[in-house]
């Protein structure tokens, strides 16, 4: 089925930091542009940032990121380079991704495809092109940023795709189907992990996405014990139970050395 009248270009806003190529503002607006017309719902609003880090002991110093709107569903992207227009260019392949993945859900929901296969969620061949941390010492790092919001109640499988179509390394969600605090996130054999509060191996209901589920329950500490521990163990974030609340939480690394930290909204 085709759309009753062609969508109306949307607004693409481009922010920039640090030394920039010449034109890329529109070499941007250009590539994101391109995009509008690969889903069926309308792309309203899309934001572009392009930072260029001056730190030449970063082997991909220019970071793209990218949010646009479609129709009111949110999609992410973001990406690192050697070059501000490569990152450009990394930045619309891994969008196209993220409105391929928004579009197969929605045609999914209108009953006009069946749920996806095993190998369709699988994301191991798709390159991450992450930025890389800032090497910021252990005693520099601070929790600049605090999200706090009520969890989404939600399957696994729906993790999945807020996961991929919002390009997060992990996502923070209430299963509805035993009702635990948890994180899902890209590891293991099968390309998705997950961790709960409490685990139950045998997830509650059908499941499509292929994902392992860990056995070890989340350890149970204040912040402070969640920044020694991530600072330990090298990992990209830490899942633990709040020591006075007992909900998940979630400590991450931030691309800037520093650490963020998620929390369920009381």
């Amino acid at each position: 089925m085709k759309r009753s009248a062609p969508q109306r270009a949307p607004e693409i806003q481009v922010e920039t930091q640090g030394q920039m190529p010449p034109d890329v503002i529109e070499y941007a607006q250009e590539k994101v542009r391109a995009l509008t017309g690969r889903t069926r719902e309308p792309v309203l609003f899309a934001r572009v940032k392009l930072t260029h880090m001056a730190n030449p002991a970063m082997q991909r110093p220019a970071i793209a990121q990218a949010n646009l709107d479609v129709n009111g569903h949110p999609a992410r992207a973001h990406v690192a380079a050697t070059t501000v227009t490569e990152a450009v260019d990394l930045l619309q392949d891994r969008l196209a991704a993220r409105l391929e993945r928004l579009e197969e859900h929605w045609e999914t929901r209108r009953g006009k495809m069946s749920v996806p296969s095993p190998h369709e969620w699988r994301h191991g061949s798709e390159p991450t092109h992450r930025p890389d941390h800032f090497p910021r010492p252990a005693e520099e790092r601070q929790v600049v940023r605090h999200k706090s919001f009520s969890l989404a109640r939600e399957s696994p499988d729906e993790a999945a795709f807020e996961l991929e179509t919002m390009d997060y390394d992990f996502h923070l969600f209430t299963d509805n189907g035993t009702g635990e605090d948890s994180v899902l996130y890209r590891s293991g054999p099968t390309g998705y992990r997950l961790a709960q509060v409490h685990p139950r191996p045998d997830p509650v209901g059908p499941v499509a996405v292929p994902l392992t589920v860990s056995e070890l329950p989340a350890p149970r500490m204040n912040v402070a014990e969640a920044k020694q521990r991530l600072d330990i163990a090298g990992m990209p974030f830490v899942f633990f139970a709040d020591d006075t609340t007992g909900r998940g939480n979630v400590l991450y690394h931030r691309y800037d050395g520093h650490y963020g930290l998620i929390a369920p909204a009381e």
